[in-house]
């Protein structure tokens, strides 16, 4: 098997090919506490990582929204209230590529005609180009197996002037916090996962996957290869996460 033939998962080197498969089964067997699981693994952090994304987007109404992995819908639903919903003009399509995580997100929010469910994989969209005003995807690009295709879909279906934003776990750049947050990472996660959803194989590769993303600089140099312009971004809590942004100029 040639090098370019292959992928990481977690710590393992699999064939590329193999990877939104691979994914999809995690993603399917986390689906049902997905967002329990958020909160206990985060002390509810990731709720402040998200409405700074918000905060920074600041949604317009009348705009149409992509939210890429967006899974369980509260990044989309986070967007709409934003926008001043339910009674002004917007709408939020969530893609995600499992699709027990859409049914968790359709569920939740049963009856919101403002919001709409695809299954659909980042790195082939089924979308026009220059359609959306925005596109987001949080804590989800590390799992797409190309993560290059996924900035080049992105920015393929933004409008001219289409804004990218980008919520996902990075690299610690504060001294000494970095080594406490990589014993919390691997030796309470995993567990809790075993603990609460009954799956620890799940959330060690989670875990692994945050180790093998590109770190902020390098995920910047991604964005500017495949078209984006202005790319910028902001540290959350001392780089556990990142928000990312450019613009399809």
């Amino acid at each position: 098997m040639n090098k370019s033939e292959t992928t990481h998962f977690g710590f393992n080197e699999i064939e590329t090919d193999q990877k939104a498969a691979a994914v999809q089964t995690v993603f399917s067997s986390v689906a049902a506490n997905y967002d329990l699981m958020n909160d206990l693994m985060s002390g509810g952090v990731h709720r402040i990582w998200k409405a700074a994304l918000i905060d920074w987007i600041i949604p317009k109404a009348g705009e149409l929204y992509l939210d890429v992995a967006g899974g369980t819908g509260d990044i989309a639903n986070a967007i709409r209230h934003a926008q001043g919903a339910p009674n002004a003009e917007g709408k939020v399509i969530i893609a995600d590529l499992t699709q027990a995580m859409l049914d968790e997100g359709a569920k939740r929010f049963a009856g919101r005609t403002d919001l709409e469910w695809v299954c659909a994989d980042a790195e082939a969209l089924p979308f026009d180009d220059n359609t959306f005003d925005v596109y987001t995807i949080s804590f989800g690009l590390r799992n797409v197996a190309r993560p290059a295709q996924a900035l080049a879909e992105a920015h393929r279906v933004l409008k001219p002037g289409g804004r990218f934003f980008c919520l996902e776990f990075s690299r610690v750049v504060i001294p000494v916090f970095d080594r406490i947050y990589d014993a919390y990472s691997f030796n309470v996660i995993p567990a809790l996962g075993g603990l609460i959803a009954n799956d620890r194989d799940s959330y060690q590769y989670l875990v692994e996957s945050i180790r093998r993303f590109p770190n902020q600089s390098h995920l910047e140099d991604m964005m500017r290869t495949n078209g984006f312009k202005r790319v910028t971004h902001r540290n959350c809590s001392g780089g556990i996460a990142a928000i990312h942004k450019g613009v399809k100029i």
